[in-house]
């Protein structure tokens, strides 16, 4: 009992530490977003007010991230038996659809500007860049801790990450205005920098769309389990096996499994075996095992009929 409430006491101080790096981020993002906006309009420059949606982008998705952490938090109920683990993997759904959408529009728009290029002040340009390449190299160091376990802080800390690069591209772009006058500069790098997100987006949007269509996690080898679980003399065979996640880090398992004829208390003992060994060497913490003697002898490793 006492190990169960100091777990938990952790997790909770976890999240508490996580969202308060999230609001932090939030801030910084739309007091940036507000001063690119008006250093892109001032200077003419299309990459800076890109950076500037991009950032106004970083700060929506920080919102839902910390609404999706909140629901993640939330007890299983009758009508939600797993919980609401899933809210995190919507909201990096969200966050990089989004992103792609954004740049959708930015590529439209840097075409444009690339077939008549506009007379741009690189001055003000190269400052506020700057200004905002300090405030997101802050948001992606508070997040970066949090990104490696979470695909839903991943995706808000690629929002991050992603317009400090965007930010470096605008300043050397200002530079390169200033000294060789050359304006079509800032619609290539709004290209350029498009490129990479979506990119980036692409890979996070599979990953969650992975986890929403209950794909097998990648780490996960189902061929492999079949042979660990038949390793135990009183299996005969392992069939029918489903194995998915139902949120990040969140691996269940579900199978049917050929044994020999024995009591149930031999079975009970049998099975705690079988979860141990599971959880040891494929992480995998919730497991539901249907135990058969010879039920159903034809079927494959995935439930088809051989």
């Amino acid at each position: 009992m006492s190990h169960e409430h100091h777990h938990n006491h952790s997790h909770a101080h976890g999240l508490n530490t996580t969202t308060g790096r999230l609001f932090t981020t939030m801030a910084l993002n739309f007091v940036i977003t507000i001063v690119q906006v008006i250093g892109g309009i001032f200077s003419n420059s299309l990459a800076l007010i890109s950076d500037a949606l991009h950032n106004l982008s970083d700060g929506v998705s920080i919102i839902i991230s910390y609404f999706a952490i909140q629901l993640k938090k939330k007890d299983s109920s009758y009508k939600h038996t797993f919980g609401l683990k899933r809210a995190e993997i919507l909201a990096a759904v969200i966050n990089a659809s989004a992103l792609i959408v954004i740049y959708a529009f930015l590529f439209y728009e840097a075409v444009k500007r690339f077939m008549n290029p506009e007379e741009i002040e690189p001055l003000t340009m190269s400052i506020v860049a700057a200004i905002g390449l300090v405030a997101n190299i802050i948001g992606t160091l508070l997040l970066k801790r949090d990104s490696k376990d979470s695909l839903n802080i991943r995706s808000a800390y690629m929002h991050l990450l992603s317009d400090s690069v965007s930010s470096v591209a605008v300043i050397l772009g200002a530079i390169a205005i200033a000294l060789w006058k050359i304006n079509w500069i800032d619609p290539v790098l709004t290209l350029l920098i498009g490129i990479y997100i979506v990119r980036e987006s692409y890979v996070i949007l599979s990953e969650a769309i992975h986890v929403l269509m209950e794909g097998t996690p990648p780490q996960i080898d189902v061929e492999k389990i079949q042979e660990e679980v038949e390793k135990f003399s009183e299996v005969d065979d392992f069939h029918h096996v489903h194995v998915w996640m139902v949120g990040e880090n969140d691996v269940h398992l579900e199978a049917h499994v050929n044994i020999t004829d024995m009591k149930i208390s031999e079975s009970n003992e049998l099975r705690a075996r079988i979860e141990k060994m599971l959880d040891d060497k494929f992480g995998i913490h919730h497991v539901t095992l249907q135990f058969e003697c010879n039920q159903c002898p034809d079927v494959g490793l995935l439930g088809k009929h051989k």
